[in-house]
């Protein structure tokens, strides 16, 4: 078997385990729960991060989305993959705690976001700075900190979702909820807002 076919194969046993272990936490079994937080706990907490900037914070919204998680599982039909839902989750526990503290949280997308002619793209891979570049690389990271605290939540969440965990127009459909066309468009308003603000800087951004 080719490496392709070999990749298939693999994948096509996880999504069958996947699926196993759903059925079963969805009977009321404790180890195929934990098992899947097991399997989701870094992604769910990588996301929760990227919502608020903070580790405490990230935290609680994990613990929040799974302890949720725990108590819907049984609800879960399969229309979507099992990890849209849980994003969903996440994403509904973040933006209930917004509304509860009044938080203000802050993203740092230095190391996805990258600014190229005066447009926001996808970087697939940075390099680690030298010492040089670690003055230089600390100040975009403050620029774009403060223009990401000034979006407001529904497009913070749609820039970190596509640009930092990659995810498709369709995969944040099903996780917000909201038809393609409004992904698109506050994806644009928050890139055209991100823009305005770095364009102050343009000398630190294109060099």
């Amino acid at each position: 078997m080719d490496t392709t076919g070999q990749l298939q194969k693999d994948k096509a046993e996880a999504a069958e385990n996947e699926r196993l272990l759903i059925a079963r936490a969805q009977t009321g079994d404790l180890d195929a729960f934990d098992q899947l937080v097991r399997r989701y706990e870094t992604q769910v907490f990588n996301l929760a991060y990227r919502l608020t900037e903070n580790y405490d914070d990230a935290s609680d919204i994990a613990s929040e989305a799974f302890v949720r998680v725990f108590a819907a599982i049984k609800k879960f039909r399969g229309d979507s993959a099992f990890s849209t839902w849980l994003y969903r989750i996440v994403t509904n526990a973040f933006l209930d705690e917004r509304k509860r503290r009044k938080a203000r949280p802050q993203v740092s997308l230095e190391e996805e976001l990258n600014v190229e002619g005066g447009t926001l793209r996808r970087q697939v891979e940075d390099t680690a700075p030298g010492p040089t570049e670690h003055a230089e690389l600390e100040e975009r990271r403050r620029v774009l900190d403060s223009a990401i605290q000034e979006l407001p939540d529904f497009q913070r969440q749609i820039v970190v979702m596509f640009h930092v965990l990659n995810m498709s127009y369709e995969e944040i459909c099903d996780v917000t909820g909201l038809p393609i066309g409004t992904v698109k468009s506050r994806l644009n308003r928050a890139r055209l807002a991100l823009r305005d603000q770095l364009e102050q800087h343009w000398d630190l951004f294109h060099q």
